[in-house]
């Protein structure tokens, strides 16, 4: 079976936003909490859960982001298309 990462992200439209919320991630503030106060994404209804994905699946800059990032570590800010995410590896198999 190929790599996959199980992972949790929390995006938003500005680097600084971004900066300030892993600040905050790393100062023991719940990641899931934050992605659901302030996630542009839909996933931030669920703590910024994206579950299981391999690769191909995401785009390249998150799933570069991800597949490098070590379990129970929070990554980022990652600029894609979409914005800055801040994501949070959960699981990896």
């Amino acid at each position: 079976m190929a790599k996959q990462v199980h992972a949790a992200h929390i995006l938003v439209k500005g680097e600084d936003k971004a900066k300030e919320l892993l600040t905050k991630v790393n100062a023991g503030e719940s990641f899931g909490d934050l992605a659901k106060k302030y996630s542009d994404c839909p996933s931030g209804k669920k703590g910024g859960d994206l579950g299981w994905f391999g690769r191909g699946q995401m785009v390249k800059e998150f799933e570069d982001a991800a597949f490098n990032g070590q379990k129970g570590v929070t990554v980022g800010p990652v600029k894609t298309q979409f914005g800055w995410h801040i994501i949070k590896v959960l699981e990896q198999r």
